[in-house]
């Protein structure tokens, strides 16, 4: 008898999803690389109103999310189609600080303000001002590690987005933000493949 995914397996299912959808849409197959670049098209409209969000429900609900985190995981999924890139590396996790700190290198004391910004948004706020960065990082070229990103924004769009662990993860963002030399982001190479990838599966 199979064992049922637990919680952190389904949001691991669902990103790795959206990566697969990302690399589908460099396949040799002109249907499959269509249909991915359609799906990431979908999820990108779903900021445009409530219509046409529900065009992203079929790229979510099949991995199950919890009910607390159904708005969340729409975000992620959203914001991935906003700048969908490979992870630079698949060693270890990245934080969304650790991209902020890449944007730093790249543009100078500009990307100061933004990032002590949306450190200080709170939780009905964050969400817009992640769709502002996220955009600014893709159009710099920066990758997000979206595994990571999701586990974060689950607690600081979540109940207890005030406590200890919220404090923790903005902690974490800062320290990867402010020391460059710890997130290695100078040193890691990017993840790619570019091989004929299978179409995304269902959560099944």
């Amino acid at each position: 008898m199979t064992e049922p995914m637990t919680v952190r397996d389904r949001r691991q299912a669902f990103v790795d999803n959206l990566y697969a959808r990302e690399r589908g849409t460099r396949s040799k197959n002109p249907k499959y690389a269509g249909d991915c670049r359609q799906a990431l098209a979908r999820m990108r409209r779903m900021f445009s109103g409530t219509r046409q969000q529900t065009e992203a429900f079929e790229y979510v609900f099949p991995y199950d999310p919890p009910q607390a985190e159904q708005d969340t995981w729409l975000l992620v999924a959203g914001l991935f189609a906003l700048n969908p890139q490979p992870p630079r590396s698949r060693k270890g996790r990245r934080t969304f600080g650790a991209s902020m700190g890449e944007l730093k290198a790249k543009t100078g004391t500009a990307a100061d303000r933004r990032f002590t910004q949306l450190l200080a948004r709170d939780r009905d706020a964050l969400s817009h001002h992640l769709r502002q960065t996220v955009r600014l990082l893709a159009s710099h070229g920066i990758p997000i590690d979206h595994h990571q990103l999701l586990d974060d924004l689950v607690v600081l769009l979540g109940e207890n987005y005030r406590g200890d662990h919220a404090h923790q993860i903005r902690l974490n963002w800062a320290r990867d933000y402010h020391v460059p030399a710890r997130n290695g982001r100078s040193t890691e190479a990017v993840a790619d493949n570019d091989d004929e990838e299978p179409e995304p599966g269902d959560a099944s």
